[in-house]
């Protein structure tokens, strides 16, 4: 009864900020809540990165460090907010998919993207070191973001397979673009105007015949870009199980890659996974246990 009483005195006498004069400026506050029920998708963009990689010397036509290093800071907002159940990451982008039914931050669109990039911006930051080892941070990066609202399933993996697309169509152009330049000899102007009016299926006969590159053979997370779910990984080598973040590199296009996870569109609990252990687990999923080897445990 006493410590009721005194918690009662005590509210009384915090000081609040509550009905004072000068309440009436939240008045010019917009309401920017977004509609329920819709597909939210928050897309981080990297400003001014073309410069930002000559600077820190990137290595064309893709910087495995720097594609680790997003998918790194990708995986620190996933981490942090859990209605996120994909996110898709490609050069200097990364969309992150909220639940449909998510409630974060009443759905305000400013909120929910400033926090996002801010994290985002501050984990690329964080975690340079480890990944650009040896390669000193010239001056801080900067990315933007905006929210999307897709009010179906349709247009919400039409989105996804636009992004990748278009990091397709981007890779196929810069890996035929710097094969000219590195192993042809030719200027930047030179390759421009080479690829000028080229589509497809010319740029990949020019790596083939010119300098014998496959572009099939090329990595899948260059052609396709880098897809983030959260899954309960089982790994054989022990017995132990953790939710983590995992990484793969699918096409949003075909039915496959739905039907082997549906808990996405479904928007179930995460999907299980089990590595097989003749394949050593990636850093970005030993990162997220406080080891560095093989086996798996608890932290």
């Amino acid at each position: 009864m006493l410590k009721t009483l005194l918690r009662r005195v005590s509210v009384l006498h915090i000081p609040t900020m509550a009905n004072s004069k000068y309440e009436y400026v939240k008045q010019f506050e917009s309401d920017d809540r977004l509609l329920p029920d819709c597909w939210l998708v928050v897309r981080i963009d990297g400003k001014g990165f073309n410069k930002f990689s000559k600077r820190h010397k990137f290595e064309k036509p893709n910087d495995r460090r720097a594609l680790y290093l997003m998918n790194r800071a990708a995986v620190s907002v996933m981490e942090e907010f859990k209605d996120i159940i994909l996110a898709y990451g490609q050069s200097d982008e990364y969309s992150f998919v909220f639940r449909k039914d998510t409630g974060i931050y009443n759905r305000r669109a400013s909120k929910i993207t400033t926090c996002l990039c801010s994290l985002f911006s501050s984990s690329y930051v964080f975690y340079w070191p480890r990944a650009m080892e040896g390669i000193k941070l010239q001056y801080p990066p900067a990315f933007d973001a905006r929210a999307i609202l897709y009010p179906s399933d349709e247009s919400f993996r039409d989105y996804l397979i636009w992004r990748q697309v278009d990091c397709h169509i981007n890779n196929l152009y810069n890996t035929t673009f710097w094969a000219l330049i590195k192993k042809g000899g030719l200027s930047n102007e030179e390759a421009e105007k080479r690829l000028k009016g080229t589509v497809s299926s010319d740029k990949n006969e020019i790596l083939f015949s010119a300098f014998g590159v496959n572009y099939n053979d090329e990595h899948p997370m260059y052609k396709k870009g880098t897809i983030l779910l959260r899954k309960r990984l089982n790994d054989l080598r022990s017995d132990k199980s953790k939710i983590v973040i995992i990484p793969i590199h699918q096409d949003f296009i075909k039915q496959q890659f739905w039907e082997e996870n549906p808990e996405i569109l479904g928007m179930l609990k995460p999907g299980t996974c089990t590595w097989p252990t003749d394949k050593d687990l990636p850093d970005l999923i030993l990162d997220q246990y406080n080891f560095r080897n093989k086996e798996i445990k608890e932290s």
